[in-house]
């Protein structure tokens, strides 16, 4: 008898039948037993044993969990994937179904092609839902709406033709809290003017403002005025003269000039400083050179 690493090869002519012997050499794929014909007999601890039929024979595969259509047993000697009634596509045992094939509808765990009275069928869900409330479209269960239909506006699992007070309609067809305006406090009030002066006259405006905190929805109460203003009166005095002005504007201009004059003949000094400096260096140098010069003629004399 022959044992191989139990990975099923293809073949166009149908294999010969072994006898049925056990090895744990080379099983592969979570096995714990195996054999060429069969693939695996027994399954490493916690693993399920599936069986997928391939022509007239069934070959055994280990896998972590059980495929759909099947549930997964356990007991002290070994996990099988047994398969669910032939209306489950998904069970958690024999008489359970968790998910129901095409055309049937999950009822309590029973997998039905009508619903019981009072439930409908819901084709995106395939359960047996309640019946939605008026103007849902569709709902939760029989008090909950999630959608409305054309024309009404969801609030608090709800559908209304108009929003309660207090509410307005949003894109989605939902009703939302209507935001109000709000505005902070008003500030101190600016100084009296006239035409942008503050001399020369006897009565003016002062203003003052406030900031908005809170922008409205589109059906919210709107803003008040951000900004008002009001008559003031002031101690009547009078403008200076241009004339006045123009002479205050020569006198720091001939300051200033005053001052660049004294910057420029400061850095004059200085250019001379160097000036005089880098001279005296030079010809500091040129007596050195003549004296080493003298030093080398009379060292040849002599």
């Amino acid at each position: 008898m022959e044992y191989t690493n139990c990975q099923h090869q293809g073949s166009r002519h149908r294999p010969h039948k072994q006898s049925s012997g056990v090895s744990s050499q080379g099983c592969q794929g979570g096995c714990q037993t195996c054999s060429v014909y069969n693939g695996c007999l027994t399954c490493k601890p916690k693993l399920f044993i599936h069986l997928e039929r391939d022509g007239m024979r069934q070959i055994g595969v280990c896998l972590a969990s059980c495929p759909n259509g099947f549930y997964g047993t356990r007991s002290p000697d070994r996990n099988d994937c047994i398969k669910c009634g032939s209306e489950c596509d998904s069970c958690f045992n024999r008489n359970f179904c968790l998910r129901c094939r095409a055309g049937s509808y999950l009822h309590k765990g029973k997998c039905m092609e009508s619903c019981p009275d009072g439930l409908v069928p819901s084709d995106t869900k395939k359960e047996c839902v309640a019946a939605c409330p008026a103007d849902c479209e569709s709902c939760q269960n029989s008090d909950t709406c999630t959608r409305c239909v054309s024309g009404h506006y969801l609030l608090h699992g709800q559908c209304h033709h108009v929003c309660p007070d207090e509410f307005e309609p949003n894109d989605s067809m939902e009703c939302i809290p209507t935001v109000h305006c709000e505005v902070g406090e008003w500030s101190e009030w600016g100084p009296c003017s006239r035409s942008g002066k503050t001399c020369g006259f006897k009565w003016g405006e002062e203003t003052r403002t406030r900031k908005v905190l809170q922008n409205p929805s589109p059906v919210g109460n709107p803003c008040p005025a951000a900004s008002e203003k009001r008559e003031c009166f002031v101690k009547r005095r009078r403008c200076k003269p241009k004339g006045q002005r123009r002479g205050e504007k020569k006198k720091r201009f001939n300051l200033q000039e005053k001052e660049n004059a004294e910057t420029r003949r400061e850095r004059k000094r200085e250019r001379e400083k160097e000036t005089i400096e880098r001279e005296d260096s030079e010809s500091r140098n040129k007596t050195e050179h003549r004296r080493r010069r003298d030093q080398s003629r009379d060292a040849g004399t002599v």
